[in-house]
């Protein structure tokens, strides 16, 4: 069941370890969600076989694969639940209740009236226990510690880190500087108009400067890509490229020079590159401060309004601490490359079937397309590959 494009990012990892098994038919489904927008086409894009919600909640299946909470009490059969980002940064929002949830892990995601929902909860490390612990204890005795799929594929493909840049066609002394903002009010999306027109006055890519912009993908399910688009077109003669949405931005953090980021996952993956990372916005107070990302705020330098970006990015570079930033990076898994084999048993384990005779491979990412030399129209460039139109796809 596939809530919003960022779910469907999270379980392509998992689904894809059935995808070799003719004893297996996997078929999806739009779950409700506020910003599925976008998922349909994502899944068109897979060529998957897609059946409508409510003859989802009709049938009865051998396992199913969520990275959500929205509707999952209405399907029959054994599910499996996945963190749909790293760290369980966010904390659940602001309401009657006087303690707010750790995002994800609380009584609202895992339960409905007083019943457990999912069969198995995949966690991505052990100290996620302790926060499913005080949040919902009910759930401890179906929490199993698999690792992040996302960890680990970055891991196998640090070493492609010149291929990718040769992909996207970076010149040598080139910096390319991703711009990484997760949605919500606390984002740095939210606060564009005052970070936008500093990146386009003092990263220009007559001094050697790459930037582009990677924003989560709820932004353009929310807003919708031409209203992203018109914002952005707004900020001045140049603009800035717009990663689109259906990329896979991992090989681009990978590649990346210097990342400008907030409370979002992506800014926790960059952590694994041997990246400096100066924090653009960190609302405290709507974040988990045992977090991995809490640690990471605490570490990266903030950005400064009164200083030329440029001259931050190189402070960041020159007090880059390597192994500060991989002992924060070593609290997304606690499992390091054994997602797939810990993950595939679980799901083989509620299939009550025997895994396949072979060990699954974690594969390198691919090469992704090239950045473009200029912003192109909307006609151009920003309707295909790396650098969409902005609709989530």
């Amino acid at each position: 069941m596939v809530h919003t494009v960022v779910y469907g990012q999270r379980l392509q990892d998992v689904f894809e370890l059935l995808r070799s098994d003719l004893r297996i038919h996997v078929r999806f489904t739009v779950a409700p969600h506020a910003f599925n927008s976008g998922v349909r086409a994502f899944l068109e894009a897979l060529d998957a076989q897609v059946i409508p919600w409510a003859q989802a909640v009709s049938g009865d299946y051998d396992l199913i694969l969520a990275a959500g909470s929205q509707g999952q009490e209405q399907l029959r059969g054994p599910l499996v639940r996945l963190p749909h980002g790293a760290g369980h940064m966010k904390l659940s929002r602001p309401g009657d209740v006087v303690r707010r949830s750790v995002g994800g892990l609380g009584r609202d995601y895992l339960m409905w009236g007083d019943r457990v929902v999912p069969a198995a909860f995949a966690l991505a490390h052990r100290e996620d226990l302790a926060l499913l612990a005080e949040s919902c204890p009910e759930a401890l005795p179906i929490a199993e510690v698999v690792g992040d799929a996302t960890y680990d594929r970055i891991a196998r493909s640090l070493a492609l880190r010149e291929d990718y840049r040769r992909a996207l066609r970076l010149e040598e002394g080139e910096r390319l500087v991703l711009i990484c903002s997760t949605w919500g009010r606390g984002s740095s999306f939210n606060r564009l108009e005052a970070l936008l027109p500093r990146v386009l006055a003092d990263l220009d890519p007559a001094d050697g400067f790459r930037p582009a912009l990677l924003l989560h993908p709820n932004v353009f399910s929310g807003h919708g890509g031409w209203q992203v688009r018109a914002w952005l077109s707004g900020a001045g003669r140049r603009e800035l490229p717009v990663v689109s949405p259906a990329a896979d931005w991992r090989p681009l953090m990978i590649a990346a020079d210097a990342v400008i980021g907030d409370h979002g996952s992506l800014t926790l993956y960059a952590a694994m590159c041997g990246v400096p990372i100066v924090m653009a916005r960190f609302p405290g107070q709507d974040v988990n401060r045992h977090s991995p990302g809490a640690a990471l705020a605490a570490l990266a330098p903030a950005l400064s309004l009164t200083h030329p970006l440029s001259r931050q990015l190189d402070y960041a570079r020159e007090h880059y601490d390597p192994d500060a930033y991989r002992a924060i990076a070593a609290r997304i898994s606690s499992e390091p490359g054994h997602f797939n084999s810990r993950m595939r048993r679980l799901m083989y384990r509620l299939l009550e079937l025997g895994e396949p005779a072979h060990e699954p491979e974690t594969e390198p990412l691919p090469l992704p397309g090239p950045l473009p030399l200029a912003p192109p129209s909307p006609g151009g460039l920003f309707g295909n590959g790396l650098f969409g139109k902005g609709e989530a796809s």
